[in-house]
């Protein structure tokens, strides 16, 4: 018998998994709104990945064409996947034609379980993280959330997108490879409405994550995308953006983190003492704030004491 992480991880939730098994009635339920001539927003909880929401925390947005629904970013599972895909028959009338998956977190790209891989892209990148972290990630969110990832599996996208103009089923897009959230941060722009799809490169009154976070580049990110038109930007946690405040909310944040955790290196903070440190009253508004800070702490303090602290 060959034992493999996944094998081992069944044995392990054997029980658990039984017992809940009986009770579990969750279930997935999407709900589209619409933002635009042809585009729809499906809003994520403003929340952590927990059990109570599924991991259904992630936005997608979903765009109508000739040749069938483009989904960008296809959710957190088999299931959730699955639910996107019939929600956007419902609101389209058409199947889902193409999959766009914006960067390897598992909320925003595991769903691709539920549509055949030839129609799933991404940026050669995110493929590249997915092959390196996609079945860890898998793992992690079969521990967390149990009942609602049965039967997903990691699909890789074809890795083929690339910056610059393209169409699908008669509708012209713009499609932006960028990086800072992420090593491969896919960005793409409805030119028919202006319509600005950001993924986690924006978040909008919730406070970013930063598990692959260069926040120089996603800075730098930011930038770009302040200077490309549009009339809405769907930001990959939080409501609809239609005033540009979502960019300068998420630059503000990043700005703030890196400047507090180095100066509470200098301060020779220790990282429990760092995650403790107040939040100015702009943020308190920000969904998961604390929770977000600390995760951050522990993504960035040990390469900023690197860099910082005096080598002895």
């Amino acid at each position: 018998m060959t034992l493999t992480r996944r094998s081992v991880l069944a044995g392990a939730l054997a029980c658990p998994v039984a017992l809940r098994a009986e009770t579990f009635a969750g279930s997935y339920a999407p709900r589209a709104e619409p933002i635009a001539e042809g585009v729809w927003m499906v809003r994520g909880a403003d929340a952590p990945i927990l059990f109570e929401n599924g991991g259904m925390i992630a936005n997608s947005a979903i765009l109508s064409t000739d040749d069938g629904a483009v989904l960008f970013d296809p959710g957190v599972s088999l299931d959730h996947g699955r639910a996107l895909g019939a929600l956007a028959r419902q609101v389209t009338g058409k199947a889902v034609g193409r999959v766009y998956v914006s960067h390897l977190h598992p909320d925003h790209a595991l769903g691709a379980a539920a549509f055949d891989p030839a129609i799933v892209h991404a940026l050669p990148a995110t493929r590249a993280d997915l092959e390196r972290d996609g079945e860890g990630f898998s793992d992690a969110m079969y521990r967390l959330l149990s009942d609602w990832m049965k039967g997903t599996h990691v699909v890789l996208p074809t890795g083929d997108v690339t910056e610059g103009a393209t169409s699908f089923g008669g509708r012209a897009f713009r499609l932006f490879a960028m990086q800072g959230h992420s090593a491969g941060d896919l960005v793409l722009l409805d030119e028919r409405t202006g319509t600005l799809l950001a993924g986690d490169l924006v978040f909008h009154d919730r406070a970013p994550s930063t598990p692959h976070a260069d926040l120089a580049k996603w800075r730098a990110a930011l930038d770009r995308l302040k200077a490309v038109p549009h009339t809405a930007l769907v930001p990959g946690h939080g409501p609809l953006d239609r005033d540009g405040s979502a960019i300068a909310q998420t630059r503000d944040w990043l700005d703030w983190l890196e400047d507090t955790l180095a100066q509470a290196v200098a301060d020779g903070l220790d990282m429990t003492e760092a995650g403790e440190l107040p939040i100015p009253e702009r943020f308190a508004g920000l969904k998961a704030v604390r929770y977000e800070l600390q995760r951050s702490v522990s993504h960035l303090y040990p390469g900023l004491e690197a860099r910082l602290l005096p080598k002895l």
